[in-house]
């Protein structure tokens, strides 16, 4: 298999470093103190094509493929994991399921300003009832003429209050359980949309998660994403492809944490040394270098089973679980190595930390990779 980056990845990893390097890092800490939207940096990287990566060009992407994406998302997520999950979303949970599942009609109007950074978009599969058990959806879609009414709250709507489009999952049919949910690409700037209350969160607190209330939200029938009662398989598609990205982000934490944690170890002296000479810190370090090494793979392969039309449930699943985990294992040896300047904001490895833990929840638990991947070695 041949999934090694090539020499146009490299140029690309470099190109997204240098903009996280000096845009988005001097700003990271104070952003997610004050749970700060990076209204300038999103607008930025729209222009540099980041958030629409792997989409056609024919669409407004920058038509790379997905080991490209991961780069990205890994990239500025190894300075500021929130800027890795809004590019993230709007990449693989937005772009991607229109491109896969949108008439031509919609692809013109929502996906052109989408993956060109026009405009943002989220994805809105959670309710106060419904996490794991995504078909346990109680918001409603009535047909009505050419339109549906909308009626219900969901939860965790990353990118919520600033995106124009959701992809919005929604019951049309009660009695049929999964099979009764429909998809509809949905207009945030209606007043039947509500903005309920945005997150404080534990980390990614510059990005932006909402709950969100429809309340007799009228939508065009022609907005309604694939046919009525697709939606759970149009959810779950997408889903499966945004554990790459997902896998990307655990990847970029993992690594910040673990340079910081280097760095440290080479200035930091304790018994007349740095301390990196302490066989017990520099032991951690090559457990740390080798986990990022093996995620990296596991992700890298992912991305290139589907740029090259192969089944990539179980490798995305994988790579989500192993570098999910990785990042926040690393991320807590990163302030074991700090010692209690680990435990201050005055260092990075805190926030890392703090970002770690949800790459092990969204888009799917570790509990349920490990559900998809038994149920995919079983068949």
């Amino acid at each position: 298999m041949h999934f090694a980056p090539t020499e146009d990845h490299e140029i690309l990893r470099q190109a997204v470093r240098d903009f996280a390097e000096k845009e988005g890092k001097p700003t990271a800490a104070e952003r997610d103190e004050a749970m700060e939207w990076p209204a300038n940096l999103v607008k930025k990287m729209g222009e540099l094509g980041f958030l629409g990566v792997a989409v056609s060009d024919e669409y407004g992407g920058a038509g790379l493929d997905y080991i490209s994406y991961a780069i990205v998302i890994e990239e500025l997520s190894r300075v500021d994991a929130s800027l890795g999950v809004i590019a993230s979303v709007n990449n693989s949970l937005v772009c991607y399921g229109i491109e896969k599942f949108g008439t031509e009609e919609q692809k013109r109007e929502f996906l052109v300003p989408l993956a060109s950074g026009r405009s943002l978009g989220a994805f809105s599969l959670s309710e106060p009832g419904a996490g794991s058990d995504a078909a346990s959806q109680k918001t409603t879609a009535v047909r009505d003429g050419d339109e549906y009414v909308i009626n219900g709250t969901k939860n965790w709507v990353t990118n919520g209050d600033h995106a124009d489009t959701i992809i919005l999952m929604t019951i049309t049919d009660p009695s049929k359980g999964h099979r009764g949910i429909t998809a509809f690409l949905v207009d945030t700037h209606l007043p039947e949309c509500k903005i309920m209350k945005v997150e404080n969160k534990l980390g990614i607190r510059s990005a932006h998660s909402c709950q969100m209330a429809y309340d007799n939200y009228r939508v065009p029938a022609w907005r309604r994403l694939g046919a009525e009662g697709e939606g759970f398989k149009i959810a779950m598609t997408i889903l499966n492809a945004g554990r790459i990205g997902i896998a990307g982000q655990a990847l970029g934490i993992a690594q910040g944490a673990y340079e910081a944690a280097l760095e440290y170890a080479k200035i930091r002296e304790q018994f007349g040394k740095p301390i990196i000479e302490n066989q017990a810190i520099g032991f951690t370090l090559a457990d740390m270098a080798t986990r990022i090494k093996a995620s990296r793979l596991l992700t890298y392969e992912a991305a290139w089973r589907k740029d090259n039309h192969m089944d990539f449930i179980e490798a995305a699943s994988m790579a989500k679980l192993y570098a999910s985990e990785t990042a926040m294992w690393t991320a807590t040896k990163a302030i074991q190595v700090h010692g209690s300047n680990g435990y201050s904001k005055e260092y990075p490895v805190e926030r890392f930390f703090r970002d770690a833990k949800i790459t092990e929840i969204y888009e799917g638990t570790s509990e349920i990779q490990r559900l998809v991947i038994s149920r995919e070695l079983a068949k």
